[in-house]
């Protein structure tokens, strides 16, 4: 397995949350962190815009990142939702213990 972090911002914590369980309870992650608060400031159809948006920090791997990606277009509110994997190059080891554990855990269950 191929840890991947993968960053996704939503709309609202509400969203957010819907989101988390959508990555979460078919086991496509491990763990998904929600930061509320940040303030976005992008390009979107050729005008610059700012606002208020939720980040979400999804800890999975590599080979699950197209069903990631499938998720979160079914659930999200954006037209282009950002989904964005970074390629982690060290974890603490007991961390990655953990990850790989839960990540394993996740090719065991049935889909």
């Amino acid at each position: 397995m191929t840890p991947r972090l993968v960053l996704i911002t939503a709309a609202t914590l509400e969203e957010a949350r819907r989101l988390a369980d959508a990555l979460l309870q078919p086991r496509l992650a491990a763990c998904v962190n929600i930061v509320a608060g940040i303030e976005s400031h992008y390009w979107w159809q050729g005008k610059l815009e700012r606002g208020s948006e939720v980040l979400l920090l999804v800890k999975t791997s590599a080979e699950q990142f197209e069903a990631v990606s499938a998720a979160v277009r079914e659930v999200h509110s954006y037209d282009c939702p950002e989904i964005v994997a970074l390629d982690p190059r060290e974890m603490a080891p007991a961390y990655r213990a953990w990850w790989e554990g839960e990540m394993r855990s996740a090719d065991q269950q049935p889909r």
